[in-house]
């Protein structure tokens, strides 16, 4: 856990408040980035995992992505959303059911899907990069773009940015209104 992370940990603590076990894995002196954060977290997570984007809400079947992953039998898997522009820089090539390219810096002509913020990994995804490395999940999923080993869901429906106040209000209207 990074920047704040002290705040979940007073808040949640242990989760047994709410029936739920929690375990945190920080960082420690220095940020190590979404990528060395997992793999600092590794010894948690066991085989494989779902990493979700924490300013995320996202209204989908978290099973069926699963299955996908498990059917894949691949490293990784990234679900993608047709953004087209319309509510973040669109970032992934995505032809015929597969990634083609991911990047979030370099964009070709191709790209009119986003990362949708959740993905699956196998812990043996992460074994290229040192413990204490300060590695971007981005890095992660190019490299396993590039060795054929990110398999890609597309999602219909669109996801919502929860990290800014507009973000959240837009939700709460969503939820109120029971359209999610």
């Amino acid at each position: 856990m990074g920047y704040l992370g002290e705040r979940i940990v007073e808040r949640y603590g242990d989760g047994s408040k709410w029936g739920v076990k929690i375990e945190y894995s920080f960082d420690g002196p220095k940020l190590l980035g979404t990528g060395g954060a997992l793999i600092k977290a590794l010894p948690k997570l066991g085989e494989a995992f779902y990493v979700l984007y924490g300013d995320s809400y996202l209204p989908i079947d978290y099973q069926a992505v699963g299955q996908s992953f498990r059917d894949s039998g691949k490293l990784g898997l990234m679900t993608v959303f047709e953004n087209n522009e319309r509510f973040d820089t669109s970032n992934v090539w995505f032809e015929g059911g597969e990634i083609k390219v991911y990047d979030k810096k370099n964009k070709v002509p191709q790209m009119h899907h986003i990362d949708y913020g959740l993905g699956l990994l196998r812990a043996e995804a992460l074994k290229p990069y040192a413990h204490d490395d300060v590695v971007d999940l981005a890095a992660v999923y190019g490299q396993l773009v590039a060795t054929g080993q990110l398999a890609g869901y597309e999602i219909k429906k669109r996801f919502y940015e929860i990290g800014s106040h507009e973000g959240l209000a837009e939700l709460d209207q969503l939820l109120r209104a029971g359209t999610s």
